[in-house]
């Protein structure tokens, strides 16, 4: 005999409906965390902000791409060391951090020359305070700390030739990601003043992108005309002599080649004025 239960489910199934009258519809929605996955337009917002966050980040990796052909200072953040701790990367003996700019010491009225000696010559360069005074300012300042001794020309860039187009200095790692602890803003320069017609430019370098600051300390020095870097760099001194010397400086770029040969290295910078 046909249990209860069994009977129940047999009526159940063999229900006959009224005309007028439909069966329920089978309620099949998720439950419990499963519901979530039924919310069309909770779909539609993760997917957006999925999209929106992808393309940003996107863009930051494109902006932070350092290119080999330009003069740089910091392309990625790295943490520089201490001051007074040993460098091992072959380029300064000791690496000096500043907590922020030198206060303005120069005179803007007065004459100022800065010879740099390295291991294979010296080159003399003469300065531009009234056009860029805080930058003119800022390396005098590093030069007579003695920032600049024992530093190396780190990049020394060059086409397949052989021909020196501008070498870059200024960094104590010697990596081409440090500094003296600040960033310098960029100064506007008058068109003609700013020029890279000619060889022997001497310019700030900085990171790449729009509206970045000047490096604090590091600086190039193009060994031929370099128009392509007209208005993009702040010029604030020029070559008189010596300029042969850093022509003939081996090739080198650290941010390129994962063992560069050693870089000529900075002796001291001296600054005379008058």
């Amino acid at each position: 005999m046909p249990r209860k239960k069994q009977l129940v489910q047999r009526k159940r199934r063999t229900k006959v409906y009224r005309e007028g009258e439909s069966a329920a519809p089978l309620d099949l929605r998720p439950k419990g965390f499963f519901r979530v996955f039924h919310n069309y337009k909770l779909f539609a917002v993760i997917g957006a902000v999925v999209m929106i966050g992808s393309i940003g980040f996107t863009a930051l990796l494109r902006n932070n791409t350092p290119t080999s052909s330009s003069p740089r200072g910091q392309p990625v953040i790295r943490t520089t060391p201490e001051a007074g701790a040993t460098s091992t990367t072959g380029a300064a003996s000791e690496i000096k951090q500043y907590a922020a700019p030198p206060p303005m010491s120069i005179d803007l009225n007065k004459t100022y020359t800065a010879v740099i000696k390295t291991d294979k010559g010296d080159v003399k360069v003469e300065l531009f305070p009234k056009q860029a005074p805080e930058l003119v300012n800022n390396f005098v300042f590093l030069a007579q700390q003695g920032f600049y001794n024992g530093n190396t020309f780190y990049r020394v860039i060059a086409d397949k030739q052989g021909t020196v187009h501008f070498v870059q200095a200024g960094d104590p790692t010697g990596l081409g990601t440090g500094g003296p602890g600040y960033t310098l803003p960029s100064e506007p320069t008058p068109t003609l003043a700013s020029s890279f017609d000619s060889a022997g430019v001497l310019a700030a370098a900085r990171p790449p992108g729009a509206g970045q600051p000047n490096n604090g300390s590091q600086f190039f020095i193009t060994t031929t005309p370099e128009p392509t870097f007209d208005g993009q760099y702040t010029v604030f001194g020029k070559v008189l002599s010596g300029l042969d010397v850093l022509s003939k400086l081996p090739p080198r770029d650290p941010l390129a080649q994962q063992n560069p040969p050693a870089g000529v290295r900075i002796t001291s910078i001296s600054i005379l004025s008058s």
